[in-house]
């Protein structure tokens, strides 16, 4: 073996691959619960968690939603959902309702309560965003051009 053959190789055996950038995915995992671990936090002041909180938020619009169209739109599994819908409703924050029609179709509503306690949360939750995009040097130019709204809407 030459001394560049002998160079090359124990360079190889030592060095082993470069390190690659992170991909975005990983990125974006990395972002996501950090985010999520500091809203918890915040939340957690008002005794809610991230899901409950993300469940208000989908039923406030006051026309209710099925529960598969809740659980599809908040990437809930179903079961889950229906478990943190029960808690919600005996907290008194939600209640459900039968259809008219199709008495199987069962959407889900914010109470009274439900808006009152949503509005706390989201104050917490709107503060926590706020000191994050600061952090970050991301404006809440709602006109701006988001490249995070366009990743989530992937």
């Amino acid at each position: 073996m030459t001394a560049q053959g002998t160079a090359a190789s124990s360079s190889t055996d030592t060095s082993g691959p470069a390190p690659s950038a992170p991909l975005l995915v990983e990125l974006v995992a990395l972002a996501h619960r950090r985010l999520t671990s500091g809203l918890a936090a915040a939340l957690a002041e008002e005794d809610c968690t991230v899901d409950q909180w993300r469940v208000l938020r989908a039923l406030a619009d006051e026309r209710g939603r099925p529960m598969g169209e809740l659980a599809q739109a908040l990437l809930i599994p179903q079961a889950s959902l229906s478990r943190l819908v029960d808690g919600l409703a005996d907290a008194g924050l939600v209640h459900r309702r039968q259809g008219d029609r199709d008495r199987r179709r069962i959407t889900a509503h914010l109470s009274r309560q439900g808006r009152t306690r949503l509005a706390r949360l989201d104050a917490l939750a709107a503060a926590h965003d706020a000191a994050v995009r600061a952090d970050c040097g991301l404006t809440a130019d709602p006109g701006a051009a988001d490249p995070l709204a366009r990743l989530a809407a992937l």
